[in-house]
């Protein structure tokens, strides 16, 4: 579990550094002042995303130190330290044991289930971590979609003309013969 762990930090670490990277280029392209409106909210849409990833990736390195402390054998490791929470000494006096531990990768948290079949999270990932990833990645996703449903506008490679339209408004002469300007 804990490579497992480790490998999303460091995938959800280069994708929010890409991520950045990418929102900040598509408003670098053109100044921010000269972006359409589609550019403006892939850049949204970018930063966002990076910003919802990185607090997931947040909330992950609570939960991987949670595990490590869990995980770390020896003479006081059982009840797992990280489940040792308010209230655990007074379930174990009765006779409700700490018998194992899960993670949650959505909603975020570390559970302890309970020799009685419950569990409970011990509340290691701040309240705000599950919420502000979910509007963030929620409004990432508004950006994408608003900027893909949005016509390009501005000058791109064909000077900012409209699709079929190659010279102001001129129709192609692609089936009509050139006029010679030689002798």
């Amino acid at each position: 579990m804990f490579y497992l762990l480790l490998l999303l930090l460091i995938v959800a670490a280069v994708t929010v550094f890409g991520l950045t990277g990418f929102g900040f280029g598509q408003l670098a392209q053109a100044g921010v002042r000269h972006t359409g409106e589609a550019t403006l909210l892939r850049a949204v849409a970018a930063l966002t995303g990076a910003a919802a990833l990185a607090m997931y990736t947040w909330g992950l390195l609570i939960v991987t130190g949670a595990v490590m402390t869990a995980e770390d054998g020896g003479t006081d490791s059982s009840p797992p330290q990280s489940c040792r929470t308010a209230g655990w000494w007074e379930r174990h006096r009765q006779g409700i044991e700490i018998t194992d531990y899960s993670v949650h990768f959505v909603p975020l948290g570390f559970v302890c289930e309970t020799s009685d079949g419950g569990s409970y999270d011990n509340g290691d990932v701040p309240g705000y971590v599950n919420p502000a990833t979910f509007a963030l990645a929620l409004t990432s996703a508004a950006g994408a979609v608003g900027a893909r449903r949005l016509p390009e506008r501005g000058a791109g490679a064909d000077g900012g003309r409209p699709k079929g339209q190659p010279d102001g408004g001129q129709p192609s002469e692609a089936g009509s013969p050139r006029p010679n300007s030689g002798a």
